[in-house]
């Protein structure tokens, strides 16, 4: 009976403890302005179904306190694990209730913490304008999670720091707190929680109402920043004045200093002020109107240097300097001409001319300053030196020679004069080889060669012979040095071969100007005074041109005959022939008659060896070749008979 009696008293007392309590009065919302708040929730396997509820009510419980709305504080949910998806977006949900029924319908993926993956997504998804975030709205983040990422965190969580998201981070239970710090904003004292269970994480939300919706930090706490305090929602943040950085402890300031971190562009010298600089120059030199490079100072422009000629400026001064040929004095400023004559600086043989740092070689009288411009040559040797010649001495530049007689040559010590006989002679014959010869007569025509020979003094140091053969192509039979008595070059010829076809008498007068009369093969030099004489045996029409070659060798110095048979043409010959010309060129009808033209041809070299036994017209006289091809056959027949009777 009493313990029925003792009961009923109990349950009395806790009815009228029920009556008595007072009802909560619900939340205050948060006035301090419009946020853009974003929930990163850990759904991964290790957050039990009881623990992920007391996740949901934890952020029901967050909201409940903010005044929601298009206009106001929108919120977003994105949940990970080892994939990411959005729940809803910051414009998804316009009023309390439809954010509080979306959360309550969040089904967890259960897999793995792939936080820097979600962080990522966050940044790139959630706050954007197509989801919703609004432009100077502050960006809020809050992560939640239980346990060590599965990925990098740091580096993503920076970028989106450096975006302007500011992100708590709460840590439940086995939460890596190094992650977690690494993730959140600094402050880390006002951005990093963590606690024990799911069961305590309503202590984070009590402290982020008061975060979120509390007063001014900056003007209400001891903040610690050296220059500015910014409030942010629930906190602060230091910023520093113009030229200055926030350093690491996230308070102080330390002035930026461009010179050092060589963010410049002075040529020289760089002076620093805190986030700026001046360009500067060192000593001698002066700053250009780009404020940046330097230019040396020009004290020469000052007029005031006294120097003699030239004023050169230098670092921190100038210095004298002379023009070409002159010297500086110990004054430093006056310049004296340099008499490189009187200072005997000079390699002149007679006299030397000075002008300031040069000279130039002159010559006394009688004498010409030779190529060298140093040396002098006796303009008339002749008068100064024992020349020895036996007629006449003739001066040249530094030399002289000796010249003989009309009707004598200069022999071959260069100062005796002598006849035809005994003079000496450069001889090349050029005798046609072409297939209009025939063998039978170019076995007259080697006679005819020999003939010559035997009229001439043939020596080496007398007269030299050389032969050449042509056709179609031109052939040496042997040159001017090969045979020194006239019975070897006799013998020669009888042994040369007969060449047969063509008739190219330009091409052997090429090759006689060029070759046959060359020091290489025995002409003797041009300064010897050696008479050079070519003489052209042919039948018949060159088929090249003679005109070049001809005109070229006569004005060479070769004294040129012509000798002409059957076919030969008259006006070649002549154009081959040296003046006077009727002297110089032969004609005959016949190979038979050419032993009488090598006689004809001995008067006109030798004229005072002349028999006087046959009369050659002039052929200048007849009145075409014709006549005095009749006349010369005539005075043939007429020796033929007298040597028959």
């Amino acid at each position: 009976m009493k313990m029925r009696q003792l009961s009923a008293f109990i349950l009395l007392t806790l009815a009228v403890l029920a009556t008595a309590r007072p009802k909560t009065e619900p939340a205050q919302k948060c006035k301090t302005g419009p946020v853009d708040l974003v929930f990163l929730i850990d759904s991964s396997r290790s957050v039990r179904p009881h623990e992920f509820e007391t996740m949901r009510k934890f952020m029901i419980d967050i909201i409940n306190t903010l005044d929601i709305g298009l206009n106001a504080t929108r919120v977003g949910v994105v949940q990970y694990s080892s994939q990411v998806r959005t729940e809803f977006t910051l414009k998804t949900h316009a009023r309390l209730s439809n954010i509080v029924k979306a959360i309550n319908q969040i089904i967890p993926l259960a897999q793995g913490t792939m936080t820097g993956l979600a962080i990522r997504y966050m940044m790139n998804e959630a706050f954007t304008p197509e989801a919703g975030d609004r432009p100077k709205v502050p960006n809020v983040a809050v992560i939640v999670t239980d346990g060590r990422p599965q990925d990098r965190v740091a580096e993503v969580a920076a970028e989106a720091r450096e975006k302007g998201i500011e992100i708590y981070a709460v840590g439940v239970a086995r939460a890596d707190m190094t992650s977690l710090r690494a993730m959140a904003s600094p402050p880390f004292e006002d951005h990093v929680f963590l606690v024990e269970s799911f069961d305590l994480i309503h202590q984070f939300g009590i402290q982020f109402q008061d975060k979120l919706c509390g007063v001014d930090l900056c003007l209400e706490s001891d903040h610690g920043c050296e220059h500015i305090c910014e409030s942010t929602p629930g906190s602060y943040h230091c910023l520093c004045l113009p030229g200055y950085t926030v350093n690491d402890d996230g308070k102080t300031c330390a002035a930026i200093d461009l010179c050092a971190e060589r963010k410049h562009n002075c040529e020289q010298l760089c002076v620093s002020s805190p986030g700026s600089f001046t360009c500067d120059c060192n000593k001698g030199y002066k700053l250009n109107n780009d404020k940046r490079t330097c230019s040396m100072i020009d004290y020469c422009s000052f007029g005031n240097h006294s120097c003699d000629h030239e004023c050169v400026s230098v670092l921190n001064g100038y210095r004298c300097r002379c023009n070409e040929g002159y010297r500086l004095l110990e004054d430093s400023k006056t310049c004296q001409a340099i008499d490189l004559c009187a200072e005997g600086k000079h390699d002149c043989e007679q006299i030397c001319v000075s002008a300031p740092g040069v000279f130039t070689c002159d010559c006394n009288k009688g004498f010409k300053l030779n190529k060298d411009k140093k040396t002098c040559t006796n303009m008339n040797m002749c008068n100064t030196v024992e020349h020895g010649c036996e007629y006449q001495c003739v001066s040249t530049p530094g030399s002289y020679h000796c010249i003989c007689p009309e009707g004598q040559l200069l022999q071959d010590d260069g100062k005796s004069c002598g006849t035809c006989k005994s003079a000496n002679i450069d001889l090349v014959l050029l005798i046609d080889g072409s297939k209009s010869v025939r063998p039978q007569n170019f076995e007259l025509v080697k006679k005819f060669v020999n003939q010559v020979v035997d009229s001439l003094d043939v020596s080496p140091h007398g007269t030299r012979v050389g032969l050449v053969q042509y056709s179609s192509r031109v052939r040496t039979e042997f040159p001017l040095n090969m045979y020194h008595t006239a019975d070897e070059i006799k013998a020669a010829v009888m042994k040369v071969e007969y060449m047969e076809k063509g008739t190219m008498t330009g091409l052997a007068l090429k090759h006689m100007l060029e070759n046959s009369f060359s020091e290489a093969e025995g002409a003797r030099p041009l300064s010897r005074s050696i008479p050079r004489i070519g003489l052209v045996f042919t039948d018949g029409r060159s088929q090249d041109d003679i005109t070049e070659y001809a005109k070229k060798a006569k004005e060479a110095g070769i004294t040129m005959y012509a000798v002409g048979v059957g076919k030969a043409v008259e006006d070649e010959l002549r154009e081959i022939a040296s003046e006077p010309v009727e002297k110089h060129f032969y004609y005959t009808t016949d190979f038979t008659a050419i032993s009488t033209i090598a006689e004809n041809l001995k008067l006109n070299v030798c004229p005072e060896e002349s028999q006087g036994e046959i009369e050659v017209k002039d052929p200048c006289a007849c009145e075409s070749l014709v006549e005095f091809q009749q006349a010369t056959m005539n005075s043939l027949e007429q020796v033929t008979q007298k040597h028959i009777l």
